[in-house]
């Protein structure tokens, strides 16, 4: 039984791939910072009778926290078959002159370098092994950049290119890389971003259907079901109204 370990799964997409790994078998390593929703989490996943699932709650942002919890694992569960980077945030949309500083901040530390260390901290027990397969839950914004999206968009060019150079860095260890770039997804993603103006994120998704958490979790389990010799490498995924960042068409 493989054992995949989810960033940000206290809710959206990291959820969703949860319940979809779990369905499959996987043991499942869950992090998230609300503590109380990964427990709920656990408690569902394991009520299926379908998977182990072991929690490991911190804050991506915190190096040292990062650091030290997974190094924490018990010796059962050190060996990661796939880890999935979820864990990532938009908060604020203003133009760059109006920005704020404190959101600019959170968006790098969790899109960018909360990535970065718990790759850091997991990838070598790949490279030992000689086995796994990373997926980085990129966007559309990390391929275009569209109107007061400046910063945000910035972090996830940064998941980009940080996804290539982990396929140079990592094909001659025998282990996969992936990304999945999803345009518009009804999530929390847009609460998020408009800090809990619940109504304004609403409106985001009228007119047309996005995609949701779910299409996200079915494209990893699709990833991850492909052959030893085969990788996919970079997956943009869209509504079908939506043809770019800011064009899309009003389906109702």
């Amino acid at each position: 039984m493989k054992t995949a370990f989810i960033t940000g799964a206290t809710s959206g997409f990291g959820e969703a791939i949860a319940y979809q790994l779990a369905s499959e078998n996987y043991r499942l390593i869950l992090n998230g910072r609300r503590t109380d929703r990964l427990k709920e989490l656990k408690e569902k996943i394991e009520a299926m009778e379908q998977t182990e699932v072991f929690l490991l709650p911190f804050d991506v942002r915190n190096r040292d926290e990062v650091k030290t919890q997974i190094e924490s694992l018990p010796e059962a569960w050190k060996t990661i078959d796939v880890l999935i980077n979820n864990a990532g945030l938009a908060v604020g949309l203003q133009a760059i002159h109006e920005g704020d500083i404190d959101d600019w901040e959170r968006m790098i530390d969790t899109n960018v370098k909360g990535l970065l260390y718990v790759t850091r901290a997991i990838s070598p027990g790949m490279v030992l092994r000689k086995k796994g397969h990373i997926i980085n839950i990129g966007s559309i914004a990390g391929k275009e950049v569209y109107p007061n999206g400046n910063v945000y968009c910035g972090t996830k060019h940064a998941v980009d290119a940080l996804n290539k150079a982990m396929r140079i860095d990592m094909v001659a260890h025998g282990i996969k890389v992936s990304a999945i770039h999803p345009g518009l997804a009804e999530t929390e993603f847009s609460v998020v971003r408009f800090k809990g103006d619940e109504k304004r994120a609403k409106s985001v998704y009228e007119g047309y259907t996005p995609l949701f958490a779910e299409d996200i979790a079915e494209l990893c389990s699709f990833i991850l079901s492909r052959p030893d010799h085969v990788v996919i490498n970079d997956l943009v995924v869209t509504p079908k109204a939506q043809a770019n960042s800011t064009i899309r068409v009003n389906e109702s």
